[in-house]
């Protein structure tokens, strides 16, 4: 079945001001979603690393990427299809907690 990466972005003040009984579902959603196979977690603190021409690898703390709303969390689902994918990840917290998930098709080569 694919493989689907979901990026979910949103912030406290987002979770907060949804209603209890909506980020409930959500988060009872989620459980679903783990007991099911999918792979969850919470974002910690990002590190970019940088090795150039294999010569050194440098790191620096942060994110490379910028947005609005920080990186909440991060899942690995499989789905029939993207669709599907779309329909999992709607109902998730940061999807109805006014924030936004992203879904990437996972490409296995």
């Amino acid at each position: 079945m694919p493989k689907f990466v979901a990026i979910g972005y949103g912030d406290r003040a987002g979770y907060d001001q949804t209603a209890p009984a909506v980020r409930d579902a959500a988060h009872a959603h989620d459980a679903r979603l783990r007991k099911g196979g999918a792979l969850m977690g919470i974002a910690g603190a990002p590190v970019q690393v940088r090795n150039t021409n294999a010569a050194r690898v440098e790191t620096s703390n942060g994110p490379y990427m910028s947005s609005t709303l920080p990186v909440a969390g991060f899942s690995l689902i499989e789905a029939a299809d993207l669709a599907e994918a779309i329909d999992l990840v709607s109902r998730t917290p940061c999807a109805v907690a006014h924030g936004v998930v992203e879904v990437w098709p996972l490409e296995q080569p």
